[in-house]
């Protein structure tokens, strides 16, 4: 029987995220019986970066203005350049992710999504890993930044890049999962 069946988890992305940090997740969280919207600020299909030049497009669920994060069981941030960082200067997707840090909801970022947390405060005394170049930008937001393929630290589960997707779709679900993860 699927884990997170009657679980629904919102995936805060937009334009220029990791194609494969959003689609893995995704179908892993869909895999295992989640419902899973993909929430952007404004589009209705948001783009992909991979391999170095525009990915494909994804369908967006619920527009952000539209998402009620209470509405969510856990929240997946996916990396990418642009994409987190379009993110952490939008108010409503911070006070989103605020949200899930708050009420000590799952979050699972990946390679950049944890400069979105940063924004959210979220990361301070935390342990967390990330793409490498964040590293200082985590130390100085209060987290203690681990070179590893997955960091888990109460219910935040956190990995490198795409080449930790496995270990990270892993660890999501078990953080995701009722009883594993206490509010």
């Amino acid at each position: 029987m699927p884990q997170l069946a009657g679980k629904r988890i919102a995936i805060l992305a937009t334009d220029g995220f990791e194609q494969s940090e959003l689609v893995s997740p995704r179908d892993a969280l869909l895999g295992d019986g989640a419902a899973v919207d993909v929430i952007a600020p404004d589009a209705a299909k948001i783009r992909g970066w991979k391999n170095g030049d525009w990915g494909d497009e994804v369908k967006v669920s619920v527009k952000l203005k539209n998402a009620r994060a209470t509405d969510y069981t856990a929240l997946v941030l996916p990396g990418g350049v642009m994409n987190p960082d379009k993110l952490r200067m939008n108010s409503d997707a911070v006070a989103f992710v605020k949200h899930f840090i708050d009420t000590g909801k799952p979050i699972a970022a990946i390679c950049h999504g944890p400069w979105t947390l940063i924004d959210a405060g979220g990361v301070d005394g935390r342990r967390v890993t990330s793409w490498p170049s964040l590293r200082k930008d985590l130390e100085n937001a209060g987290a203690k930044w681990e070179n590893a393929e997955v960091v888990v630290d109460n219910g935040l589960v956190t990995s490198r890049n795409p080449d930790d997707l496995p270990a990270f779709n892993e660890k999501m679900i078990e953080e995701f999962c009722e009883g594993k993860h206490a509010a």
